[in-house]
């Protein structure tokens, strides 16, 4: 499985007991979605290795507690630590609505309601404090903060996305 085709779930970070549970925080805001996993890819020496759970329930609110099938141990569990994990995308929940994945949105159109179509959305910047699209028109790029009161529609079946740019921003990239 390619990392691509995964979406990041979380990262153990520290062990449980003795018997080779481990503590994984997710990166999530509903962790009661993942309590009753199969199965999750680890990231293991730069590859995903599939890792079978015999049994998994959440700790506080955004730990997880796993027991993997082959980690019976202390040792086994503290090899563990720090390893991301991933599951495939198709494992994501469907969104509706305005909400959407930062993966999904690629590749789609970005329309203001002043100025029209402001380029293709390349990505998502979650790296800094506000999240931004990354957009392309022409060479020239723009970066469009996401929050409610800009996005105004997502049209997952004409790939646009509808945005009220604040006043004076698309022509500091675009004029």
């Amino acid at each position: 499985m390619r990392k691509e085709a995964c979406f990041y779930l979380g990262k153990i970070v520290a062990k449980y007991s003795y018997k080779g549970e481990v503590l994984v925080k997710l990166d999530t805001d509903e962790p009661e979605e993942y309590e009753n996993m199969e199965s999750v890819f680890v990231s293991r020496r730069n590859s995903l290795v599939p890792f079978f759970i015999a049994r998994c329930s959440l700790q506080k609110s955004s730990l997880l507690r796993i027991k993997f099938e082959e980690v019976d141990d202390e040792q086994g569990a503290s090899a563990l630590i720090g390893s991301e994990l991933y599951l495939p995308l198709e494992f994501l929940p469907k969104l509706e609505g305005n909400k959407f994945y930062y993966h999904e949105i690629t590749g789609f159109s970005l329309i203001d309601s002043v100025h029209g179509d402001i380029g293709i959305i390349k990505g998502v910047n979650d790296s800094v404090a506000q999240v931004l699209i990354e957009a392309e028109k022409d060479g020239k790029k723009l970066l469009i903060p996401i929050n409610d009161d800009i996005i105004q529609k997502v049209d997952r079946e004409k790939k646009t996305i509808h945005v009220t740019a604040p006043e004076g921003l698309v022509d500091l990239y675009l004029g």
